[in-house]
């Protein structure tokens, strides 16, 4: 897969490629309902830590709801950490939430090295 593929997936196709990749890397993946997924589109499981994670396959870069969001779901999934992943990149002020709430935010250049993309 090419970043260029990956900037055409549907959201949901990019929900189920992040799946894989994320298997790939030795997580148990569970993709939640595709509506009322309470700010969640995957739960990762390893090494005894649940990691719940916002999708978002965009054109533009991903701002600071998309934080908000996976923030809420950590109550609800009782998770132990967040992430937002995305293909494009992150407005300033969803990075200064993110880090206010220690969500992990992995943007273009991140997935490129995480999941050896060219």
């Amino acid at each position: 897969m090419t970043m260029k593929r990956i900037d055409k997936l549907s959201g949901r196709a990019f929900e189920r490629y992040l799946t894989i990749q994320f298997r790939h890397l030795g997580y148990r993946v569970k993709l939640t309902s595709y509506s009322h997924d309470y700010g969640a589109d995957l739960v990762l499981r390893k090494w005894g830590k649940k990691t719940v994670v916002q999708a978002k396959r965009y054109e533009r870069n991903v701002g600071i709801a998309a934080v908000q969001e996976v923030v809420g779901s950590i109550a609800y999934y009782k998770a132990d950490n967040a992430m937002v992943v995305t293909n494009s990149n992150f407005t300033k002020s969803a990075r200064n939430l993110a880090h206010r709430n220690e969500v992990e935010l992995w943007g273009r250049k991140e997935i490129q090295k995480k999941f050896h993309i060219k």
